[in-house]
């Protein structure tokens, strides 16, 4: 198996167009498989039969970080892919993305934005690189979009950049293994800051977060509902504990950046 894709879901009418557009538009053949990761519900109507599909069903409802791990757990494939269920791929997104890739890297694609309910991506300039900041207004580290780095690297097709979304990611399972090991629970809680705390690992052992523009994925736009978050009052002890955990190496992180 070279990719398997972990898909942590929790109520979202658009999980089975998503895993549509993943087997749509892979070009791996037998070599993809795809791992839905039920987190403690089950659809209606129920996910199609495919032979790449594999259906994790958790117990009870555990979050997004605990569900991404359990999905992980039984991947088979050389390389993991994460991505959220409501997204929409290009052709060929799994072949290119493995095409040049290092051991030590991350790498998202280039991110499009998608109207879930026309199912279309939008007339919106896509997103490519990410500055990591400290929103000091809400306590917690945030990516934004970094227009002046894409203006200045827009020849550029792979290209290093700072933050992601998370939404959609790929790396080598050996990395997975012996760098990220598990996405933490404990201090983060279930959901948020998960992308943070992987590329934190990542620079600490070396590595690098990379963007492929040669493909995309068109990710559900903010304006449209979600099913797997919660309060803000909820999220900040998480956010406060990332911003504990990692709040001196960023500091040491910006001087590199020059930021």
């Amino acid at each position: 198996m070279k990719l398997s894709v972990v898909i942590p879901s929790y109520k979202d009418p658009l999980l089975q167009k998503t895993i549509d557009s993943l087997l749509i538009n892979s070009e791996l053949g037998k070599e993809l498989e795809i791992i839905a990761v039920l987190d403690g519900y089950w659809p209606a109507p129920q996910l199609r039969d495919d032979p790449r599909l594999k259906i994790l069903h958790l117990g009870s409802n555990r979050g997004m970080r605990d569900a991404i791990n359990a999905g992980v757990a039984i991947a088979q494939g050389t390389y993991l892919m994460r991505t959220d269920e409501h997204c929409m791929f290009g052709k060929g997104y799994d072949r290119i993305l493995l095409e040049r890739f290092k051991d030590d890297w991350i790498v998202h694609p280039r991110r499009f934005y998608l109207d879930s309910e026309k199912w279309e991506v939008m007339d919106i300039p896509p997103n490519d690189y990410n500055k990591l900041v400290i929103d000091q207004k809400r306590g917690k580290f945030s990516g934004v979009d970094w227009k002046s780095r894409a203006a200045k690297r827009k020849d550029k097709a792979i290209d290093e950049t700072m933050a992601m979304q998370g939404s959609c990611w790929v790396m080598k399972r050996s990395w997975w293994d012996e760098v990220i090991i598990e996405l933490q629970t404990d201090g983060y809680g279930p959901l948020y800051q998960d992308s943070h705390e992987m590329v934190f690992k990542t620079w600490k052992a070396g590595g690098r977060l990379m963007v492929n523009k040669n493909t995309w994925y068109a990710h559900k736009h903010r304006k449209f509902k979600r099913t797997h978050n919660y309060g803000t009052k909820e999220a900040e002890p998480g956010w406060k504990y990332s911003l504990d955990t990692w709040g001196d190496y960023y500091e040491i992180i910006k001087k590199k950046w020059k930021i």
